[in-house]
């Protein structure tokens, strides 16, 4: 009977081992090499909220009324909408299927750094 039982906690403990949830990675940008150059929305941020935000957060109706498709929303949310903290929330991360790369993120905070800068 103890050989079922020890059986039985081993199956147990391996299924419940099995049964976790996915865990994102929370990547460092300072592990980058810094970006020297300047980082404008026309040069980069544009083709990021092109790529993986206006799916969603574009158009007539954009989910949470956040429309990313323009210099001034994207600017605004910036500034007072926490964008960079959605981006960099590892529970509840934009996009939600998961983190941008680490790149991506650096340019963003770059972005900000470089005063959030329409063209150059």
């Amino acid at each position: 009977m103890n050989v079922y039982r020890t059986a039985f906690l081993v199956i147990i403990i391996l299924v419940g081992q099995s049964c976790t949830t996915a865990i994102i990675e929370e990547s460092i940008t300072e592990e980058l090499p810094p970006l020297t150059r300047t980082v404008t929305y026309e040069s980069d941020v544009q083709s990021i909220m092109n790529n993986f935000c206006i799916t969603c957060h574009g158009g007539p109706a954009p989910n949470a009324g956040l429309d990313l498709g323009t210099y001034s929303n994207t600017r605004n949310a910036a500034l007072n909408n926490g964008l960079v903290e959605r981006m960099n929330d590892v529970n509840n991360p934009m996009p939600p299927n998961g983190l941008l790369t680490p790149q991506i993120r650096q340019l963003i905070d770059k972005w900000i750094e470089d005063g959030l800068l329409e063209q150059q």
